[in-house]
């Protein structure tokens, strides 16, 4: 007979006592996570090593706090004038920025000094 897909019509035949065949389709049941074999799991197990990003060095922030202190200007103010938020200069003077070229060139310009090299 005619081919049926939906589980009530097969349960159906088989209550009436028809010849029921059912086949396993090749590749069914295939929709297995695509997480659940990773194949670098075992590198990344073995790999102990920690990855920073690099941060200001201790030169860096206090040649920028002698500068801005020179200028007598408060962390505010010169993120003010170089068009960032007082945040950004707190993280270059306590290191634990991530250097950016365009914020030391800022810095460099409103200061008037020549910053040490950030790494």
């Amino acid at each position: 007979g005619k081919a049926s897909k939906s589980a009530g019509e097969v349960n159906a035949a088989r209550r009436a006592g028809l010849e029921v065949d059912t086949d396993k389709k090749i590749l069914a049941g295939g929709n297995k996570s695509a997480h659940s074999v990773i194949p670098n799991a075992k590198k990344l197990d073995e790999n102990t090593e920690t990855f920073r990003h690099d941060t200001v060095s201790h030169d860096f922030k206090i040649a920028l706090q002698q500068a801005r202190l020179a200028k007598k200007m408060s962390q505010s103010a010169l993120a003010a004038a170089i068009n960032e938020k007082q945040s950004i200069i707190n993280e270059y003077e306590a290191g634990k920025a991530i250097p950016n070229g365009a914020i030391i060139a800022k810095l460099n310009r409103s200061l008037g000094v020549r910053l040490p090299k950030a790494k």
